[in-house]
C-alpha cells in the first residue's frame, strides 16, 4: 500500500511539472528539434541563424529556472530547467552563483557527447559550440531581488558592471572555458542584466585579444549617467547627490573616460557581438541609436562583416510593432515562432561607445610614423 501511495504521489509531481507554465513543452519553442545524424551533412548551427539564437535564449530560460528551481527546492525528478538544454544535446557542468545571497545567476553549459551518440550522432555539427557560458537577467523574487536590482542600479550610475562580484566570475568562467576549448568553440550569451554582464566581460576579453562569440538579449541601454551629462553642466549638482546613494564605482571605469583615446586602428579581427533589440522595450531600444558619422550597412548573409574596423555589431531588431513593455523586454520573444527580424551590422552611436577602446589606442601607445 505504501508504494501505491507513493507511486501515486510521484505521478501527481510529475503531472504539476508538466503543466507549470515554465515547463519546456508548454512554454518552449515549437518547431526545433533535437540535432540528428542528418547535421553530420546540414549542420542547423552553421547554416540556419534563427536555430543557433532559439537555443541560446533556451539555454538563458534554462539558468533563470536552475534559480528557481533551487529556490523551490525541486529536485533531479521534478526540475524544470534541464528540459530547456537536454533537447539539445548539451549538459549542465557549471553554476555560477553569487556569493553575496546564493543565487545562481549563470551556468555552464558543454556538448553531451554521450546524449549524442545515443542518437547517432558522431560528432558535433558544425557550428555547435563545445561550451556556452549563460547568464540570466534580474529575477523580482525576494530572494535574490536586492542582488539583481544593485548590479542594475550599479550599470544606470557607472555604466559599468566590474565592481561587481559577478563580474570577476563570469570573467573567470568564460577565460577558463575559452582556454579549455578554444575561443572559437565557446559562446557567451545572456538577457537583460545578464546581456549587459555578457558584453563587458566579451569587451575584456576582446582587449586581450580573445575573440569569444556574443549573443546579447535586451541587453541594458539606460544610463542616469549619460542622462545627466547630455542635460548639461547645471544637472552636475544634482548628479553627485544621486552618486552618493547608488552602489561604489569600485574599480569600474566610466565609458566617457575611453574618449580621450587617439583614432588609430589596430588589427584586422574584430568583436562583432550578436545583439537582439526590441524597439519597444525601453531598456535596450538606445542601441538603435545611429552614429551620425555612419549609416547602418544591411546585411544580406549571416557572415557579413563590417568594414574600415568600425566598432559594430550584428543588431537583430524585431519588427512585430509596438508592444507592451513586459512581452517587449521578455526573452520568450527570441524563439516565437511568429517572429519577424530585421539584420544589420550597425554603427550605432552606443556601440560606437562601448566598443571603440576595442579599435583604439591611447595617444601615448602610438608610434610616429618616420617620414
Amino acid at each position: 500500500m505504501r508504494n501505491e501511495v507513493g507511486s501515486e504521489g510521484e505521478m501527481v509531481k510529475e503531472s504539476v511539472v508538466e503543466s507549470h507554465p515554465y515547463a519546456f513543452h508548454v512554454s518552449g519553442p515549437r518547431n526545433v528539434s533535437s540535432p540528428n545524424w542528418r547535421d553530420l551533412i546540414n549542420s542547423s548551427w552553421r547554416k540556419d541563424a534563427n536555430y543557433k539564437r532559439t537555443v541560446m535564449a533556451c539555454f538563458i530560460q534554462a539558468v533563470y529556472l536552475l534559480e528557481l528551481d533551487r529556490q523551490e527546492n525541486r529536485t533531479e525528478q521534478n526540475a524544470l530547467a534541464p528540459e530547456w538544454w537536454i533537447p539539445f544535446k548539451y549538459k549542465l557542468v557549471e553554476t555560477l552563483k553569487d556569493e553575496r545571497d546564493g543565487s545562481i545567476f549563470g551556468a555552464i553549459l558543454e556538448w553531451d557527447r554521450s546524449a549524442a551518440l545515443a542518437d547517432f550522432v558522431l560528432i558535433r555539427p558544425s557550428g555547435a559550440p563545445r561550451a556556452v557560458l549563460a547568464l540570466r537577467g534580474t529575477l523580482l523574487n525576494r530572494a535574490t531581488m536586492r542582488r539583481d536590482i544593485e548590479d542594475d542600479l550599479r550599470f544606470l550610475a557607472w555604466e559599468s558592471l566590474k565592481g561587481s562580484v559577478r563580474f570577476s566570475g563570469v570573467l573567470k568562467a568564460l577565460k577558463a572555458i575559452a582556454d579549455k576549448y578554444g575561443s572559437n568553440n565557446v559562446c557567451i550569451a545572456g538577457h537583460s542584466l545578464g546581456a549587459g554582464f555578457a558584453l563587458q566581460v566579451g569587451k575584456a576579453l576582446a582587449k586581450e585579444g580573445i575573440y569569444v562569440e556574443a549573443h546579447l538579449f535586451n541587453p541594458p541601454s539606460v544610463s542616469l549617467a549619460s542622462s545627466f551629462r547630455n542635460i548639461g553642466e547645471k544637472a552636475g549638482f544634482a548628479w553627485k547627490r544621486i552618486k552618493a546613494m547608488l552602489p561604489s564605482k569600485s574599480d569600474s571605469q566610466i565609458i566617457c573616460e575611453e574618449s580621450g583615446a587617439t583614432s588609430f586602428r589596430v588589427g584586422p579581427k574584430q568583436w562583432v557581438p550578436h545583439l537582439y533589440i526590441n524597439n519597444s522595450d525601453y531598456i535596450c531600444c538606445s542601441y538603435t541609436d545611429q552614429d551620425g558619422a555612419q549609416n547602418d550597412q544591411v546585411a544580406n548573409k549571416e557572415n557579413a562583416k563590417p568594414t574600415n574596423c568600425q566598432a559594430a555589431a550584428k543588431l537583430f531588431l524585431s519588427s512585430k510593432g509596438k508592444q507592451k513593455f513586459l512581452e517587449a523586454h521578455g526573452l520568450e520573444q527570441w524563439w516565437s515562432d511568429n517572429l519577424e527580424l530585421q539584420m544589420a551590422i550597425s554603427n550605432s552611436k552606443l556601440i560606437s561607445q562601448q566598443l571603440k577602446s576595442l579599435y583604439t589606442l591611447p595617444a601615448a601607445q602610438v608610434t610616429p610614423v618616420k617620414r
